[in-house]
């Protein structure tokens, strides 16, 4: 057996070649290409493709490839959910119980298509610590029904109540369910307690008026007065006691002052939600469209128009930061700027040529790993198709629509404010 080294440096190569592949001929393409290797690398590859994946995965022949392509496949592959879940109840042996490797690419690949016959499996792998890690990987399984979702996320966050992997996508996951969250609340709560108070509160406030009993906690945090604040708690803090209060007043006190002390990016998320109630702050707000960072640039648009409702000055700077050769690297705020010049509509048409142009494209951003380029990628794809359907109803390319997959996931540097 190699040893780790040479795994990691196995893994390294086959890396390079996928992110490179996109610049070699069609010709050479057509000739070498592997099936799995296509659908990682093309937008819209021919059904045959993903056939030749699930064949791989379901007959035990699949390579490292294979794997994360079907993993990542989402509706791509419903035709073959059958399939799928007799290879799952098959991997999981007589009692069903087993949860090796091949148990959850299967269970992923099969909630990525909204098919309720994962939850047994997804039960057991959360049971005994085998669900996905990885943030973006994990949120395949937002095709699922949120309530039960719900239900295999606080089996996971009971089973794993110190692990920091476990706790971290299981926050995430229940922050993208919203209000259908409320059953976690308790198991939430506690984990104000813990380091990963900043995502609870996140899931608390997007869970709403049924958090209410952590009302003081989230305002201890937000005034400091909780002897675990950190810097980064008391706006998170502020907006939750909003969502859950219905009050604004500490959020904007909060954010408020956040915005007009020179952190200006981290407050401004808040009060582009708090729209409107925020107007004192418009003009600190409209400074911060001229801030040297890119992040906070488009922040401070999406922020100034939620706030007034005044597109113009907005648009030119989400515009700016739509470059048509982005490959998807998170430092860059590509896809945030996308999503807001979309929710403006109408008044940022200037965006839809570049944006169809983007769409138009058959190649996959290259930068992400193999393991989550297709859902990066996807992810990228929907903003870029939903955000020309309001600019431009009817702009988008037909042939580049992607098809929903349970709640929206928009995937910003997993930033996920």
């Amino acid at each position: 057996m190699g040893s780790v080294d040479d795994m990691h440096s196995e893994q390294a190569q086959r890396e390079e070649q996928l992110s490179t592949w996109h610049q070699r001929p069609a010709t050479a393409l057509a000739a070498d290409a592997s099936a799995a290797e296509t659908v990682l690398r093309r937008r819209r590859p021919d059904p045959s493709c993903w056939d030749a994946v699930v064949d791989a995965v379901c007959s035990r022949k699949s390579s490292y490839d294979d794997d994360h392509a079907l993993v990542q496949a989402g509706p791509a592959v419903s035709r073959h959910a059958d399939r799928i879940a007799a290879s799952l109840r098959q991997q999981q042996g007589f009692s069903g119980t087993a949860v090796g490797h091949r148990v959850q690419v299967l269970a992923l690949a099969l909630a990525g298509t909204g098919d309720l016959r994962a939850l047994p499996a997804l039960r057991r792998l959360a049971e005994h610590g085998g669900l996905a890690y990885s943030r973006p990987e994990a949120r395949v399984m937002t095709a699922l029904p949120a309530a039960e979702l719900v239900e295999v996320l606080l089996v996971k966050m009971r089973c794993d109540a110190d692990g920091y992997h476990g706790n971290t996508t299981a926050l995430d996951l229940l922050a993208l369910c919203g209000a259908a969250a409320a059953p976690a609340v308790t198991e939430v709560a506690r984990r104000l307690d813990t380091p990963y108070a900043y995502d609870a509160m996140r899931v608390l406030g997007g869970i709403g008026p049924a958090a209410a009993g952590t009302t003081d906690r989230l305002a201890a945090y937000a005034t400091g007065r909780d002897p675990r604040t950190s810097r980064h708690h008391p706006r998170r803090a502020a907006w939750a006691h909003w969502k859950v209060t219905g009050d604004p007043a500490l959020a904007l006190d909060v954010c408020g002052a956040a915005v007009t002390s020179g952190s200006g990016s981290n407050g401004l998320p808040f009060l582009a939600d708090l729209g409107p109630l925020a107007a004192a702050h418009a003009d600190t707000v409209y400074g911060l469209m001229e801030s040297p960072g890119g992040w906070t640039r488009v922040a401070a648009a999406h922020a100034y128009w939620r706030i007034t409702g005044d597109p113009e000055p907005a648009v030119p700077v989400l515009l700016a930061e739509v470059d048509p050769d982005w490959t998807g690297r998170p430092a860059l705020p590509v896809q945030e700027a996308v999503c807001r010049l979309g929710e403006i509509g109408a008044p940022a048409a200037a965006a839809a040529p570049s944006l169809r142009r983007v769409l138009a494209s058959e190649e996959r951003l290259c930068h992400p790993y193999v393991s989550t380029r297709i859902i990066i990628d996807t992810a990228y794809t929907r903003t870029l198709t939903e955000a020309l359907e309001r600019i431009a109803p009817g702009a988008a390319d037909p042939g580049a629509e992607i098809e929903p997959a349970g709640r929206q996931v928009r995937l910003r540097g997993l930033r996920g404010w």
